[in-house]
């Protein structure tokens, strides 16, 4: 099992302790760029496929890592109506 299929089964299965590290790296795999807008996006990050024309927005948590049940729902979500996963 590759690293993309390990995280791409680990999001689908909805964890409690899904890490933005995390997230990022299977972005990375499905070939999204960071966008990050300066010092004024905050921890706001825009990812963008460029090929697909798909765009996530996720705030990076802080102090925490883990991302909060709902961005995990959304990046899943996200990710399977743009045919990605």
């Amino acid at each position: 099992m590759s690293k993309r299929e390990k995280l791409i089964a680990r999001l689908l299965s909805n964890p409690k302790d899904f890490s933005f590290e995390e997230a990022e790296a299977l972005l990375n795999l499905l070939s999204f760029e960071r966008s990050d807008k300066g010092k004024t996006s905050g921890s706001r990050i825009m990812f963008v496929n460029r090929e697909n024309n798909i765009k996530i927005l996720l705030h990076k948590p802080h102090p925490r890592k883990e991302l909060l049940d709902y961005q995990v729902k959304q990046l899943a979500e996200t990710l399977k109506q743009g045919g990605l996963i």
